[in-house]
């Protein structure tokens, strides 16, 4: 079977939670997190290898709350997301101190990962089926595959949070599944029997709540780092003073590039399951008890990873 790797995007500062390390809150009957979840369904799904991209500031707690226990049951290897572009040719601008996004932490990966992977985020409960169907695609893909990703699609209505307002990336399809573009959209949240939010151009609009989304669950030929880097270095040519302090460079994004340039084809793997995670700190208590009911019905375990 094809080696295959899960990488985690566990940077985030957590602020929309009110300051904490959002991705180490327990959430499971025995103090499990999130992540142990998403790991344990990699695992069973046939992931044999784990990538954790975290800060720097964060590892002490986080191999203690949960680094330390994965390495008991898989390989595990840990790369940090830093601020610093100086490697690029590029200063950091004066006083900016946001991280430069989903796309800049998964470039963090580059020279580490070197087998098919699938990326998700680390505060994301996305159910098993997204991983099999991942896996299976990774794990079938033939040598030197390049340019051949998978994507789990979502079902908006399935990703809302009832606290307030979440960023997903809207995706349009063709006739056969396959990706069209995905666009990063912000301020999204339950209106007039549909979906209100943001574009990237700054446009309002209502879309239905069936409409597909990407959850940042993608699944990549090693190849895809390369072109990272090199959309990287473009997003940063293309600072100036009007956006270098606040605008990141997007992974959805990224792969709309490849796609509308011909590199890259991204096959949509549809999943009705509904996401769970903690946006807000007000998120909490829903998903503490969404993840009682799945122990209860024995879709987990009761400290699992332990």
């Amino acid at each position: 079977m094809r080696e295959t790797a899960l990488v985690i995007m566990a940077a985030g500062i957590g602020s929309r939670f009110g300051g904490g390390i959002k991705q180490l809150e327990p959430v499971g009957p025995c103090g499990e997190i999130i992540m142990d979840y998403s790991i344990f369904d990699a695992i069973n799904a046939g992931f044999n290898k784990v990538v954790f991209i975290i800060r720097k500031d964060i590892e002490e707690d986080f191999r203690k709350i949960i680094g330390n226990r994965v390495e008991r049951h898989v390989e595990t290897e840990y790369v940090f997301q830093e601020n610093d572009i100086s490697e690029f040719g590029f200063k950091m601008p004066g006083n900016r101190t946001k991280p430069w996004g989903t796309g800049h932490a998964l470039l963090s990966c580059y020279g580490v990962v070197k087998e098919p992977f699938m990326v998700i985020n680390a505060d994301d409960y996305y159910g098993r089926t997204a991983y099999l169907k991942v896996h299976d695609y990774l794990a079938n893909l033939q040598d030197g595959s390049a340019g051949d990703y998978c994507m789990a699609g979502f079902v908006l209505g399935n990703t809302l949070s009832d606290n307030g307002t979440v960023k997903r990336g809207v995706c349009k399809t063709d006739g056969e599944g396959y990706l069209v573009s995905v666009e990063e959209c912000t301020d999204l949240r339950a209106a007039d029997g549909g979906v209100r939010g943001i574009g990237l151009a700054g446009n309002d609009f209502i879309i239905s709540r069936n409409t597909p989304v990407s959850m940042n669950m993608f699944g990549f030929t090693k190849d895809f780092l390369e072109e990272l880097k090199g959309g990287f270095e473009r997003f940063l040519a293309g600072l100036d003073e009007s956006n270098a302090l606040k605008a990141e460079f997007y992974l959805p994004s990224m792969v709309s590039e490849l796609i509308d340039g011909g590199k890259a084809k991204v096959k949509v793997l549809t999943t009705d399951d509904r996401w769970i995670g903690v946006t807000y700190r007000e998120d909490k208590p829903a998903v503490v008890e969404a993840i009682k009911k799945l122990v209860e019905n024995g879709t987990y375990p009761e400290g699992i990873l332990r």
